[in-house]
């Protein structure tokens, strides 16, 4: 998985077996049912500028086709530019990163609605929190979480 999530930072490709866990997942979560738009966390311009596309995107691109509800790219908004490498950031640090860095641009697309909001890996929440916190701002009745990948840590104890 890491490999496939690495590859998809460069080049815009889910590989079959990765677009087939995700279509089982969606089909699996019984919450999913009543989500009633896909937005994939943006890029902010420059970066999207930089890689070419939002590989957030690709991956809500399959949601939204196995799921058969629309794909919206354009509600959500990156307003700040963040560092490109977050890795040595602890959870704070990335949470003020992120903090204010999303806006909605169209609220009549969420207002009253159910929606899956999709990125590719989850570290600590940051992201999904910031974006969870301006689309139910500007009025999505609910918000879910979807990632590839969750950062595992491992915290050995040494005697």
């Amino acid at each position: 998985m890491r490999e496939n999530l690495l590859l998809l930072k460069h080049y815009p490709y889910l590989c079959g077996r990765v677009r087939a866990l995700i279509a089982r997942t969606i089909r699996r979560e019984p919450a999913f049912a009543r989500v009633e738009r896909v937005i994939p966390v943006p890029l902010h311009p420059r970066r999207l500028k930089e890689r070419g596309f939002n590989q957030a995107a690709v991956i809500a691109r399959v949601i939204a086709r196995e799921m058969g509800i629309p794909l919206d790219s354009r509600t959500m908004i990156r307003i700040k530019h963040t560092d490109r490498h977050r890795a040595g950031m602890d959870a704070v640090a990335r949470m003020k990163s992120v903090a204010r860095a999303f806006a909605v641009t169209r609220p009549e697309r969420i207002r009253g609605k159910t929606v899956l909001l999709v990125d590719d890996v989850f570290t600590t929440g940051a992201t999904l929190n910031a974006c969870s916190r301006v689309l139910v701002e500007a009025g999505a009745e609910a918000v879910y979480g979807f990632t590839v990948a969750r950062v595992m840590t491992w915290n050995p104890i040494v005697p």
